[in-house]
């Protein structure tokens, strides 16, 4: 990974937990501490089992997050993009990252060690008292989205992922703004490649989607999710 200079007054993330509270000034002294490099695509930053080091922050690029399940195949838990927290899972109550995490384009990181997170925590009550909502706020994703998934079958899985992934990162110029292969959206919707590529092929012929490539696009968001609606489509 290669050493980046990033500036968090001239951040854009407005979304991002250091940018939000820049304006205290208990936060002045803890910025420059900050490392900042550049994570090539495809490359792992955070390995599964390893000492936490802190927490990244996303200045700009998209990362997933995975978790080693059964017979060691990695699931995907999280896709983030610009100003998204990674690492936060076991942060303050493990020694090891719970999760791994690559880049899935040139990605910009910043990371605050673990000392000075501690710090922060201690020593600005706001970044606290809002880092306790976010941490709420997706435990109550976690829990509504394993009930959630308990009762799909695999189209409405993989129907749920890629409106998902929409939601997310947007579409422009007809397809989503993020390239996953077949088998990634498979690893996020809790299935196999095979079966990504049946639902994809179905959909395609129904004019839900379309292909472009490897990349995707929805044509008909509310159709999609009206065959997901009874399991409170979000």
């Amino acid at each position: 990974m290669k050493e980046e200079l990033t500036t968090c007054s001239s951040c854009i993330n407005e979304n991002c937990f250091i940018k939000k509270h820049l304006h205290l000034e208990q936060m002045k002294s803890y910025i420059d501490r900050k490392r900042s490099f550049t994570c090539k695509k495809s490359q792992q930053f955070i390995i599964e089992g390893a000492p936490i080091q802190g927490l990244y922050f996303i200045y700009k690029g998209k990362v997933k997050t995975v978790k080693t399940g059964i017979y060691g195949r990695e699931q995907i838990v999280r896709l983030t993009k610009d100003g998204d927290t990674i690492g936060f899972r076991g942060f303050g109550t493990s020694k090891r990252y719970l999760i791994g995490a690559y880049a899935l384009e040139n990605t910009v990181l910043c990371n605050f060690s673990n000392e000075d997170m501690l710090e922060i925590l201690h020593n600005v009550p706001e970044f606290t008292f809002d880092l306790m909502l976010f941490y709420a706020e997706e435990l109550n994703k976690s829990e509504n989205n394993i009930r959630k998934i308990a009762h799909m079958n695999v189209r409405e899985r993989v129907i749920d992922t890629l409106l998902y992934i929409h939601r997310k990162f947007g579409q422009s110029n007809g397809v989503i703004g993020l390239d996953l292969s077949r088998k990634e959206i498979a690893d996020f919707a809790g299935t196999t490649e095979e079966q990504v590529i049946r639902v994809i092929s179905s959909l395609k012929k129904e004019l839900l989607i379309k292909a472009v490539g490897k990349k995707i696009g929805l044509t008909n968001t509310d159709k999609l999710k009206l065959e997901i609606q009874e399991h409170k489509y979000l």
